[in-house]
This record gives C-alpha cells, structure tokens and sequence, in this order.
C-alpha cells in the first residue's frame, strides 16, 4: 500500500473518533498515534475535556500521552500522528516535545492551528521539526465540527456564554 492510501485509512478511523466524541457532547476530534515500522495503531482518543474537566484533554494530547505509557518513554521517534483536525498550539507543542515524525491531519483549523497561524511543526528554530501532511475528509472534518457547535448553540438557554459555563 502507498503512503496516501494508508493515511486515508488512518484519518478514516479518526473520523469515526471524532464522531464518538460528539457524540458523548466533546467537540468531534479524533487521533491515533501509529508506529512507522510495523504500521500498527499504539493509542487512540478523541477530546474529552468535558468529560475530564481540564482543557489539556485535546484528542492529540491524550493519544500521545496514552502512546507514551503504553511505551513506557516519553519519545516517540518512529511514530505518527493522525488527527481529524489540524493540531492547535498546545498540541503542536505536546508533539515537537514528545518527537514524533510526522503528523497527518484532515481539517485546517484556520482560527487555532499551530501550524496554520505558526508554523510550529517544522519550524527550523525549533529543536525538532515534524513532518506534516494534510490529508483527506476535511469537508467531512468541517461538516461535524459545524453541525456540532451550530447544535450547540441552538440549546435552550445556552445564550451568549462560553460551553461549560453554568447559567445561575
């Protein structure tokens, strides 16, 4: 298989991710980290910070962070990441610091993306670049992160507030 068609199975799976999470009421974002050589999934997630209540719960950060304890290291040279949207800057700087090769992501994140508005992943000033690709299902990526924030907002009493803010 070439490298395109196995990205498109990857970002496939993530797509399903995200979908899980949307429907547990966490923004849709899906990810998998996959080792390079043996082409194997070593961790999955999708956002959770609702659930957790912490804003690092990003589908990226806790792929990543499940990879490493499963692993037992904190670098993941020789591994991939695969996200349904484009990594924001916490998660780029999560995947610089943990070293992994290269990332893969369907959706651009034109307002929060640390590539898009930083160019954080291969960044030559930094101590490690990564690699980037822009995959497919980004109008798939686009369609459920719209329907999900438009679902959102039309909620009862949701208002003008922030997600998660309490109305008193």
């Amino acid at each position: 298989m070439d490298q395109e068609t196995i990205d498109q199975s990857f970002l496939s799976q993530c797509l399903d991710l995200a979908k899980r999470a949307g429907q547990r009421q966490e923004v849709p974002v899906g990810a998998l980290v996959v080792d390079n050589l043996t082409g194997q999934i070593v961790s999955k997630s999708f956002n959770l910070r609702e659930t957790l209540n912490t804003p690092l719960a990003h589908a990226e950060v806790m792929a990543i962070h499940k990879a490493c304890k499963k692993l037992g290291r904190w670098r993941l040279s020789g591994h991939t990441l695969y996200s349904s949207l484009e990594p924001c800057v916490m998660c780029s700087g999560v995947i610089i610091q943990s070293r992994l090769d290269r990332v893969v992501y369907s959706a651009t994140d034109t307002k929060g993306g640390g590539q898009s508005l930083f160019q954080l992943l291969d960044n030559p000033k930094q101590n490690h670049q990564v690699e980037w690709t822009k995959g497919p299902f980004e109008a798939d990526n686009q369609s459920l992160l719209k329907a999900f924030f438009k679902a959102r907002r039309a909620k009862p009493g949701s208002g003008n507030k922030p997600y998660g803010e309490r109305q008193k």
